[in-house]
Formats: C-alpha cells, structure tokens, sequence
C-alpha cells in the first residue's frame, strides 16, 4: 500500500523524523518498500492565473497568453491546447528551476517575447497527464508558491503487508499502528449521520449471507457529475497511486484509502428491480468495467438486479454497474464479504483490483455503516445530491465473533525472553484498541476488537507485545537443553546417505513446487483427479503434485532450452494422492536423466544413455541399504512412459516404484526432442535394509561354470536367473549374467542367455561330480519352465 506522510500525519503526527518514522514502521512488521517524493526537484514556480490569450502571427498551434502572478503581468508564449482567459496553472517565472535541472529564461518564440513558461504535470513531475497544462483549483491563491500550495514537500511510502494485516490497508489502520508505537494521539476523521432528505430505497435479497454476512445500500438522488473532484483529494489519491476518474468513483476510492472499506457506486437507472446477493449460475456471462466478458463458476459471488449480474462482489463491477457522466442517480453499496468465499476468484478470472486485494486479506466487518455515511458526506459536498435511507441486510450469526484471548505473564516471558510490567502489558495492548481486563495475578482477559481479526490465539498477542516493546530491544539469550544424542539405525539408509550417492553419480538436487500446473498433471496422470488449491498462486500452480516427475522434467525442459544438453536431476520430496479427507502424503525420490552417458571429453565416448544406465543408477541406490537382491524389475505399464521400456520395481510383491523412458508422445507435447529416462522410488520401500554379517572367509577354491541357453526372446533375464538360484544350491556364491545375444545364427523368435555359475564350500573342496550334477538339475529346470536348450 502506498499513502502520503502528510496525510498521515493528518492523523497521528509522532514528533520524530521522516527517517526514524520509516525505520520504526519496518521494525513492527509494516515493511517500508520505498519512499518516493510525491514531485520532481523545482522552485520558483507559483499560481499563475491567464488573463488574456491571443493567436501568435507566425504559428498556428501557439497563443501569445497574458498572464499574472498576483502582482505583475507577463507575457508568455504557450502551445498548450487548453489555455484559456481565467484559467489558473502552475507559472515557472525567470529564474526558475525545472526538473532535469532545467532553467527557465526569457526567450523568444517565433519572434515573440515569452517571459517564462506555463507548466504541466509531466514537466513538473507531479503526474502523468502532458496533454495539457495543469488545470488549478478556480480558488486557488495567484502568486501563492506551488510547492507550498499543492503540499508537494511531501513522500510517498509503500509498506509491504504480510496476508494477515489487512487492517494496516487504510490511514485508519496505519494511524492507529503509529499511534500505539508512539504512545501518540490518533484524531481520526469525524463521521456523521447524513440527513435523509427523501424515502426512496431499493430492496436488497442476500441470497447467500454466509459468502455476504452484511449488505448495506443507499439511494442518492440527483448528483451531479461534471462537477470536480476537489484537488486535495486528487493529490491524495494520486500519492497512493490512484488515477482519478470522476467525482464519485473518486469518493468510493478515497473512502477505501481512508477507512480500509471498499465501496462501489451503482448508476440507479441500470438497476433494474432491487438487488439481489447470490451466487452465480454455471455459465452466466458478465462484461466487466474493462471491458473484458466473463464465464461465471457457479462458486463465484455476485451482485445481481432482478434480470442480470451487474458485478463479481469485492473484484470488479460490470458495464452496467458503473457511473459516467450521465448519471443522475446513484445506489452505493458497502458491504462485508467472508474472506474465504472471495479468496482466489479475482485471480480465477485473470483480474486483481484494490477491493479483492482487502477483502482477501480481511475487512472490519463492523465498518460498512461508518463507511457508507463517510462515502456520503463527501459525495454530497461534491457533487451535490439527496441522500435516502440506508437498507441493511444482516447475518448475525455468518458475522466473524472473536472470542476473547486469555492472556499469560510466564507465557509471554517464555516467548519473548523478558517480563514486562502489568501496567506496560495493559498499555500496549489497550493503545491498540483491544480491551484488557484482568483476572489476577500475571493473567488477562483480552476481547479483540472487530477490525484484529487476525488475532485468535495467545501467541498472537505476545507477538503483539513483542512488536510494540520493540524486537530490537528484546534480549538476546542462548538456547539451553539438555540434548541427549539420538540413536541412528545402522540397517537404514538415511536419505542425506541415498543424496549423496546420487550426487556421486553425477546427478545434481532440484527443488521444485508441490503444486503444478493442472494441464501438466493431466499429462503426468491422466485419469486422476488432482487435489486443487483453493487460494493458488497462479493458475499454472494449482494442483499438488501426484508425482515428482512434473517439476523435474519442467526444470529439465529449462536446462534444454539453454544448451544444456546433457542433464542429471534428482529430487526428494512429497507427492499428495487422494483428496481430503482421505489424502495420502507419500515421500518419494525421483530422477530424471537425458544426453550423454560421459561428460564431453576427449577421452570419453558420445554415445547417449540408456535405460540400463537410469536402471545402474536405480539399482545402486536400492542396494545401498544392503537389501538389493530383495527388489525385482518386472516389465509394466505407466502412462507418462514408454511400453516395453518401463519396469514396475517390486519388493515382496509390493510396488517400489517406476523407471522407465519417456513417452514420445509426451516428449512431443512438451516439446522435448531427445530420449529422457525417468525414475521414482518410494523411500519408506527403499530406506530399510538389512544390517551386514560377517561369514567366515573360505580357504577352498572356487569353481566356475558358464551355462548359454536358448529361450523365447520374451523371457525376462531375471525369471531365468531366479530360477538358475533356485536350483544352484547352498554353495552359489556368485551369479552374473554376461551376455544377451540375438542374430545370426539364432531363430529370430529367440535369444541367447549367458550366465556365469560360481560355486565355493566353507570346509572342503568341491568335485566335478558335484558340480555336474547341480549344472543337470539347472537345465533339466529351465528346459521344464522356459522350454530353455543348451546352446551348443
């Protein structure tokens, strides 16, 4: 948000610095971002008032303009198209300096003397409008200093608020901060009850009072609008990076600044009927204020006549909902909306206005009445006018209620580290409009006023105290514990341990977001219904992940696009499967990998990386907590990878995970043009292992024995492997497969399998009788379950 100090200090006026004012703001959580003059750097510029204009005889766009400085009359050359006879602007005499350390100087101009320059608000650096010449108040002082009359030594600051201080989005809310810092008097604005000069209402339904707790709306007649908005409110709006606009739009505007309650006023003759507070029907069209025409979502809160929508309530209104200079008559609404109902529509639909921005952050339910009679008053100073009743429709019971907050002295010493008076605790709090009643020794009970309602709990008053007291001032203590050291499991692989080695094997860590873009998890997982974020960032983030592979293979698209063509990423983190209540958050390990098998090198070999280098990497990462031989690499099917190049990892007939290529298809859809392999382990499945044993080394030879066979080219390695173990004996020490070989000389509709069979006994040496016999009953058992042949 962004105010002007001198409004500010309007209000509540500390007797410190500019300097120290900011500093104090940013240590009690109201971060200053800027502080930005509200005017460039001139002098010796004042109110001028043109008292004659004549045509230049040599130039068709420029007046030859006569004008005062309340005690002299100069002539001055102008091309402004609308200088008049009677208009007061900003008059930069000789001598003046401009911004941009522009001089002025008596020059001529198409041989005509000009003895200074009338100025716009570019040139003065007090606005954006270089159209014309700045138009002054017709009351304005001739000869008065500009400077001093606009208040123009002056700055803007804009503080960024953290979501739950909505209350600071006003120079009520902000005031009230300064004041309690301070220990300063607050003189806020006073609000009266307009008088009601005639009974004309329009009936107002809430349809939906838990979305709209509180509806007001008053009937003024007979406005006018081509009358101006007074400067000073011009200015202030304008030092809070408002535009203005007209008169009324204006008023609504301000009112919001001042008072942190966002109004809107409605052209009465567009309102047809009365209006209604509902939600919108699926598929109802609104034209919005710019123009732009919205599908409505049936959860979408609106305002309604009796025939269409006119508005989205606390976003934006419709085309018909807005005033223009026709107007005659007007319906102003202020009303409270819950925060949750409003809470990420505005963004929905693309837009993010001043209104949504406070009524996701919270609005004082107790402020609509206040507002609508400020709003009024100054409407009908302004731009004249009659003011009707104000028809209020209530919820009491969908109305926040707080409830009161018992408050602890040995609490707040735990939390802040220092004890605080009684009387500085009542202090503090009470400056900040809450209301301490105590119950006894070291207690209180605090009742929370509407426009705190962020406050809930007893943390959040000791956070209160501590802000106010100061955190710089707080003591600075080392922590004391008794720490014990804790056991670690040996048989378990930690994963800093599985990081580690992935890091070794050349992979880097990525961290990317748990929510992603809903179009990517239909990609990643089609068929499964995503766990949406009621208030998401963007809308490409805006489901939580089910699986790590999204966010990997977006970071992977990124490395892609910069050259990086050779890319190893790993990530740990949770995916979320389910929806609440039943949601499922599940701890996975996941990589991604595509390029070349070796860095660029000259020593090294180009060739691209395979599935059976993803499926090293897998493998060494399962056998890391000792348990490797427990997993198995069946062949499966995963709609993010490629058939007949994705293997389903098993353990005990449990799912561990996948790892697989890409599939092409979605390589395509994602633009990606090179082959990608991809893994994703559970880590609960993968972090057990099994502590290592010592046996007894064997001082007897071994004895090896290589065995080729011939099978159905569909036969997996490991069921022949599994079933070589199975019948291998007691005595197998080692089992390797060596060679996979498919072509000459073989039936196309086979392939041949090489193993390498070592056998070694603890106590005696083994014979060749032993060992042939064993090698009979293996192949004796791959002939019966693989229709397997000895290769000759």
């Amino acid at each position: 948000m962004k105010f002007s100090e001198q409004w500010l200090r309007s209000w509540v006026n500390p007797q410190v610095s500019r300097e120290e004012l900011v500093a104090r703001l940013s240590m009690v959580g109201l971060e200053v971002d800027a502080v930005t003059p509200v005017a460039g750097s001139f002098n010796g510029v004042v109110v001028g008032e043109v008292l004659e204009t004549a045509q230049h005889p040599d130039a068709d766009k420029l007046r030859v303009c006569q004008v005062s400085n309340g005690q002299e009359t100069f002539q001055v050359v102008c091309g402004a198209p609308n200088v008049r006879p009677g208009l007061k602007i900003p008059f930069a005499m000789i001598g003046a300096q401009l911004p941009g350390d522009f001089k002025i100087k008596k020059a001529k101009l198409r041989g005509v003397e000009s003895n200074g320059m009338l100025c716009s608000e570019t040139e003065l650096q007090v606005g954006g409008d270089d159209s014309g010449l700045m138009e002054l108040a017709a009351d304005a002082p001739v000869g008065t200093d500009l400077r001093e009359y606009l208040g123009l030594d002056d700055v803007s600051i804009e503080i960024g608020l953290t979501p739950n201080r909505g209350d600071c989005l006003s120079l009520a809310g902000l005031a009230r901060e300064v004041g309690a810092i301070y220990g300063a008097e607050v003189r806020p604005v006073e609000v009266g009850v307009a008088s009601v000069a005639h009974e004309d209402v329009r009936p107002v339904e809430v349809l939906a009072p838990k979305a709209c707790p509180r509806y007001l709306g008053r009937v003024i007649h007979n406005v006018d609008l081509t009358r101006p908005t007074p400067l000073w409110m011009v200015e202030r709006l304008r030092r809070s990076d408002i535009r203005s606009i007209d008169a009324v739009v204006d008023v609504t505007n301000y009112v919001m600044l001042e008072l942190g309650q966002p109004l809107h006023a409605f052209d009465l003759d567009e309102v047809k009927g009365g209006i209604r507070v509902r939600m919108a029907e699926e598929g109802e069209k609104l034209v919005l204020l710019d123009g732009q025409e919205v599908s409505l979502r049936s959860d979408t809160l609106i305002i309604a006549d009796h025939e269409r929508p006119l508005a989205i309530a606390g976003v934006m209104g419709g085309e018909h909902s807005g005033v223009s200079a026709s107007t005659r008559s007007i319906f102003l609404e202020s009303a409270f909306f819950d925060t949750i109902a409003l809470a990420g529509k505005a963004r929905s639909y693309g837009l993010h206005t001043d209104a949504s921005h406070r009524y996701e952050r919270g609005v004082d339910s107790q402020l609509p009445r206040q507002a609508m009679e400020r709003a009024t008053s100054l409407l009908l100073d302004i731009v004249g006018g009659k003011a009707g009743p104000i028809v209020e429709a209530v919820s009491e019971r969908d109305l926040p209620n707080i409830a009161p907050v018992t408050l602890r002295a040995e609490r707040i010493t735990q939390m802040l580290g220092l004890e605080l008076d009684g009387t500085e605790v009542v202090r503090l709090l009470t400056s900040l409009g809450l209301v301490v009643v105590g119950e006894g020794e070291g207690r209180w009970q605090v009742s929370v006023p509407s426009h705190r309602f962020d406050i809930s709990l007893e943390v959040d008053l000791i956070e209160e105290l501590g802000r106010l007291y100061g955190y710089d001032r707080l003591p600075v203590r080392y922590p004391q514990a008794r720490l014990a050291p804790e056991a670690k499991p040996e048989a378990r692989a930690e994963l800093p341990l599985l990081r580690r080695l992935l890091v070794a094997r050349g992979y880097q860590e990525a961290i990317t977001y748990s929510f992603i873009d809903p179009k990517l998890f239909e990609l990643f997982s089609p068929g499964m219904k995503p766990l949406e974020l009621a208030n998401p960032i963007s809308a490409d983030m805006a489901a939580m992940r089910a699986s790590l592979w999204p966010g990997l293979v977006k970071a992977l698209q990124y490395n892609l696009n910069r050259q990086q063509s050779r890319v190893r990423l790993f990530e740990a983190g949770l995916r979320f499967v389910g929806q609440l209540p039943a949601l499922e958050q599940e701890a996975m390990l996941a990589g991604v990998v595509t390029g070349s098998r070796e860095p660029e090198g000259w020593a090294n070999a180009r060739e691209a990386v395979d599935f059976f280098d993803v499926k090293a990497d897998v493998e060494a990462l399962l056998a890391f907590a000792g348990s490797g031989g427990a997993y198995r690499f069946v062949p499966g099917e995963h709609p993010a990878l490629h058939p007949g190049q994705t293997a389903r990892i098993e353990r005990d007939g449990r799912l561990v995970g996948f790892v697989g290529s890409l599939h092409p298809e979605l390589a395509g859809t994602l633009g990606i043009d090179q082959s990608v392999y991809l893994f994703e382990l559970k880590l609960s499945e993968i972090a057990d292992g099994r502590m290592p044993q010592f046996s007894e080394l064997s001082r007897f030879p071994e004895v090896r024995r290589d065995l080729a066979v011939l099978v159905n080219r569909d036969v997996a390695a490991q069921s022949i492997l599994d079933c070589i173990r199975g019948g291998a004996g007691e005595n197998l020490t080692d089992l390797k497969l060596f060679d996979v070989y498919q072509g000459k000389g073989i039936d196309p509709l086979s392939k041949s399998v090489a193993v390498g069979l070592t056998w070694q006994h603890p106590s005696r040496t083994l014979n060749d009788d032993e060992v042939n016999d064993v090698m009979q009953k293996i192949l004796t058992s791959l002939e019966e379950r693989f229709n397997a042949t000895l290769r000759k």
